[in-house]
């Protein structure tokens, strides 16, 4: 595992916030990784063991998620917030250009990105995300988010995870719910394996239109010109192919790869999206 230093930065409402750091060559631009709606910075365990040293990467933890903090008011956790958030992170590192990987609805903040800081970002990922999410898709995640649950050991955790979500990953073996639940979970004070992000991220995601709040196209479109990746699994039930079409449609520079086998959303560790990473990564030029 690669090693990380610890980053924290300030919300304008006061709340700390964390990220680590993974040190890569100062002459590259750092790659901020966004993760997805219930998920924290060791989503980009993989990606980071992989990519640092050779490039700085930044992995953000949301409000309410990870080591940051969580809001007073849940009705903060909503998109334009953590967008706020993210610019206040921007500020606090001075940072005139970078990469950004966002799976999920960090993909969805990638995109809001776009809208202000286009000419800064040098690429940019979305991670299983587009401008029009999957109604099944919502309807699951409705199901399952802020319910909160808790296991004994890392193994029943696992368990659990493999009975529940098979058949996003279908041909997972128990090493890799392991990894999952490591990176979904934490160890709580009682000796419970429970979900590390605060419940009530859950109360305006389940607002009818919570889950945007924006216009997904008009976001999309800030990444036209912008070296870009598209990542889809296969069997997702965000994103469809008919929305993976449009997407083409709208941004011919686009590239797309699809990880067969596998749900919402590709971990990013897949032969395929590793492939498809370092050709977008070799599209990015030096400072």
């Amino acid at each position: 595992m690669a090693a990380w230093s610890d980053g924290y930065w300030w919300s304008n409402d006061g709340l700390r916030l964390h990220y680590r750091d993974y040190a890569g060559d100062p002459k590259r631009p750092p790659i901020i990784c966004i993760p997805g709606l219930t998920r924290n910075a060791r989503d980009f365990e993989g990606v980071a063991a992989r990519l640092a040293g050779e490039w700085r990467l930044i992995c953000v933890e949301l409000r309410g998620r990870g080591e940051s903090g969580y809001a007073k008011d849940p009705m903060s956790y909503v998109p334009l917030t953590y967008l706020q958030d993210l610019e206040a992170l921007l500020r606090e590192l001075a940072l005139e250009r970078f990469v950004l990987f966002g799976t999920s609805l960090g993909g969805l903040l990638t995109m809001l990105l776009a809208g202000n800081h286009r000419h800064q970002i040098a690429a940019a990922l979305l991670n299983d995300i587009g401008p029009v999410l999957d109604a099944r898709g919502l309807e699951r995640i409705r199901g399952y988010v802020g319910r909160s649950q808790s296991w004994p050991t890392w193994l029943h955790a696992a368990r659990f995870f493999s009975e529940a979500q098979k058949d996003r990953y279908p041909n997972w073996s128990i090493d890799q719910w392991l990894v999952f639940a490591k990176r979904l979970c934490k160890l709580s004070p009682g000796g419970r394996i429970v979900f590390d992000y605060d419940m009530r991220i859950a109360e305006p995601f389940k607002l009818p239109g919570g889950e945007t709040g924006f216009d997904l196209w008009g976001a999309f479109s800030g990444l036209d010109s912008i070296p870009s990746l598209l990542v889809h699994g296969e069997i997702s039930d965000l994103l469809t192919p008919a929305t993976i079409a449009k997407m083409q449609a709208a941004m011919p520079l686009m590239e797309t790869v699809t990880v067969p086998g596998v749900g919402h959303a590709p971990t990013l560790d897949e032969p395929e999206a590793v492939e498809a990473i370092d050709k977008l990564l070799a599209r990015v030029s030096p400072r």
